[in-house]
């Protein structure tokens, strides 16, 4: 146990002398609260401390003990409908154990030592085993079943296996090495947080995360193992956008991290989703949600480590062979505690006072996220998605956090503040936004949804572009100096942003759309405007032709439940016939 003392004290930075024998990243002890830090930089016999608490009368010459091991999270059966703290402190046990507001100095069990969880063994006596392969099975919520893998770096014999209760630190088996060595096994491991968990190899992603957003699925798709970045000024929704997105997500589990927000968002999150039920499984989605709550008025420092925390229990669902989707918000807040750092670091900035290395740790998150074939004998895959928004200081995406996490990811969702205000949600720029998977993604849609579903969206893409290049003539003369296919142009485009884009997250036909339902309405759109092309050039009125009733039936539609919607459908078809039919001047 090395043991040193305080020098230097600066709000979460803590220098202390006599710390030869640690190791960089080591979790020490500070001050007699026991306060918990990490080394973050070693000088010869100082070390730099990053201290995870408020450092309030701390003083020099307090003593700092090192634990000799890293930061490190508890994997293991109790995870899901938890809220945990940025180092994995289980909020709601501290609320019960010490009350509402959060001491200093505790140290709390991250799973519940207490709980007896029925194990179903996956192997038998004298089964050969290796790292990564499932030995049992636990029910840990009605949505998922958590999968016990051999510990990284173990392989042998199964010596000894029982089914039955037990909690998460009681052995259940007995596995005997190659050495002849018996290692018993629990139901919990542990695993530094700053260490990306071992793959056998890495896939690329091949089919779309389906979100039930119109704006994302339909014209910037993100592949299951992708990364995505929501940047946007303030107010424009990107809580909303990323609510949505830990709601509906065709994922088998979310692990949605508050770094550095308003704790009124983590609220609603708590408040909201115990009530709403995941359109898969019909369960709540707290059955398939993992919270990690570091928000605004929590230690600066923390913000970092609950990053860490969440894409490293994230990365234990993956290896199960799951879906797990990262929800961050917001790496923003990340990025300014890295610079608070940096400057009591006393080390060179960067721009805008970010530290030089702000792309390389951007980049080893987003890189822990992909597609890949996990440890074990069995062959499963698993994708790990990351989605994190950018808070740009008065919008300006020219930043260097949001130019920074541009050039890693390959989705942008670009939120417009003129559209939150003009109550279009979500707010996503069409024109500013792109998903450098829609090639790759191309095929999984021809043949699950339709074969010419990325035609459909692209000419979707296509009147946008066009009607912005059109308002731009409408300013100088006015609608009505426009030709009959500008002018239907214009039209069309406005149904696509107000029948097809613009979503209501609290509209139960709404919230969500399944992609046939999105294929129908695109369907819908565009055989409306290619049916009044076709009676305009043969002489139909085009003021009739912009004031068919139809449309109105086609934005309602949109809110239409799917069961209900695709016997409307029909109708619609035929309303748009007969009412093209009876415009006026037609040949």
């Amino acid at each position: 146990m090395v043991q040193g003392r305080i020098l230097k004290v600066s709000g979460p930075l803590v220098i202390a002398e006599g710390m030869r024998e640690a190791n960089m990243f080591d979790v020490v002890r500070v001050g007699d609260a026991q306060l918990i830090g990490e080394i973050i930089e070693m000088h010869g016999d100082r070390a730099s401390i990053q201290v995870y608490e408020e450092t309030a009368g701390l003083g020099r010459g307090d003593r700092v003990v090192s634990t000799g091991a890293p930061l490190s999270v508890e994997l293991g059966p109790g995870l899901i409908r938890n809220i945990y703290d940025g180092i994995q402190r289980p909020l709601e046990t501290l609320r019960l154990a010490y009350g509402a507001n959060l001491q200093r100095g505790i140290d709390v069990p991250a799973l519940d030592r207490e709980k007896r969880w029925f194990f179903e063994p996956a192997v038998s006596y004298g089964d050969t085993v290796g790292e990564g392969d499932i030995f049992g099975y636990v029910q840990e919520s009605a949505a998922l079943s958590h999968k016990l893998l051999v510990p990284s770096g173990y392989a042998g014999t199964v010596a000894e296996i029982h089914a039955g209760e037990f909690t998460v630190t009681e052995t259940v088996m007995q596995l005997r090495l190659q050495d002849g060595e018996i290692v018993p096994l629990t139901m919990m491991q542990k695993w530094p947080v700053r260490r990306a968990r071992p793959i056998r190899e890495r896939l690329a992603p091949s089919e779309p995360l389906i979100s039930g957003q119109r704006t994302i699925d339909a014209l910037f798709p993100i592949a299951k193992g992708g990364t995505a970045c929501v940047p946007g000024p303030f107010g424009s929704g990107k809580t909303v956008v990323q609510h949505q997105l830990a709601k509906w997500s065709n994922v088998d589990l979310v692990v949605y991290i508050g770094c550095g927000e308003r704790g009124n968002e983590m609220t609603d999150v708590l408040r909201e989703f115990p009530e709403l039920n995941d359109p898969r499984t019909g369960k709540s989605l707290m059955e398939r949600t993992i919270l990690i709550a570091n928000t605004s008025d929590m230690p600066v420092a923390a913000r970092e480590a609950s990053i860490y925390t969440g894409i490293t229990i994230a990365e234990y669902y993956r290896d199960m062979g799951y879906d797990v989707a990262v929800i961050a918000d917001s790496t923003s807040r990340w990025a300014e505690a890295l610079r608070e750092m940096s400057g009591r670091l006393e080390e060179m900035p960067g721009e805008e006072g970010y530290p030089a290395y702000l792309t390389s740790r951007l980049a080893q998150f987003y890189e822990r996220a992909g597609k890949a074939v996990c440890l074990g004998s069995d062959g499963r895959k698993g994708t790990l998605t990351a989605v994190g928004a950018v808070s740009p200081q008065g919008g300006d995406i020219s930043e260097p956090v949001t130019q920074a996490t541009l050039r890693i990811v390959k989705v942008f969702w670009g939120l417009d503040a003129s559209l939150a205000y003009a109550r279009h949600f979500p707010a996503i720029h069409w024109l500013t936004s792109y998903s450098l998977y829609r090639d790759r993604l191309s095929d999984w849609f021809s043949t699950h949804i339709a074969k010419d579903w990325m035609k459909k969206t692209g000419e979707l893409l296509a009147l946008l572009q066009q009607e912005s290049e059109l308002q731009e003539i409408v300013k100088l003369v006015g609608t009505d100096a426009l030709c009959a296919d500008d002018r239907i142009t214009l039209e069309t485009a406005r149904s696509i942003r107000e029948d097809f884009l613009q979503q209501n997250a609290f509209m139960e036909g709404d919230a969500y759309t399944e992609a046939d339902k999105m294929y129908a309405l695109m369907n819908l759109i565009l055989d409306l405007d290619k049916k009044m092309r076709m009676a305009a050039s043969n002489g139909a009125d085009i003021d009739a032709l912009s004031e068919l009733p139809v449309r109105e039936a086609i934005g309602r539609a949109k809110a239409i439940p799917y069961a209900e919607f695709r016997a409307k459908y029909a109708q619609i078809e035929a309303q748009i016939d007969q009412e093209i039919a009876n415009v006026k001047g037609v040949n």
